[in-house]
């Protein structure tokens, strides 16, 4: 959160970063803070549930990466070196999800 290279359109987050000085952050560098509010805060703040909707899916492909073995131990010693590796499970993935024959895909 403290880069400022890239300034985020829209920030997905969960409860857990539900803070004013997150959300004070986020718009003040241009971006729109999508995060459900946590249920004992006096202000509730609404969310856009298609859009948030994403984080799942997000999530669900990380936990995919993890499930390769070095991904998720992380044993390479340089950054690079640890992308390249990434990037290999994130293109096997995708090529099995390419590959399936009968493919059902929805956008929101």
């Amino acid at each position: 959160m403290a880069e400022h290279d890239i300034d985020p359109d829209v920030l997905l987050a969960d409860r857990g970063y539900d803070s004013d000085a997150i959300r004070d952050d986020v718009r003040a560098r241009g971006g729109t803070p999508e995060i459900p509010t946590k249920k004992n805060r006096r202000v509730q703040h609404s969310v856009n549930r298609a859009l948030y909707a994403l984080r799942n899916r997000i999530e669900r492909f990380i936990n995919r990466l993890k499930n390769s073995r070095r991904v998720a131990t992380r044993y390479d010693h340089t950054a690079s070196s640890f992308l390249g590796f990434a990037m290999l499970a994130a293109i096997r993935h995708w090529i099995s999800f390419v590959t399936r024959p009968s493919i059902t895909v929805a956008f929101f």
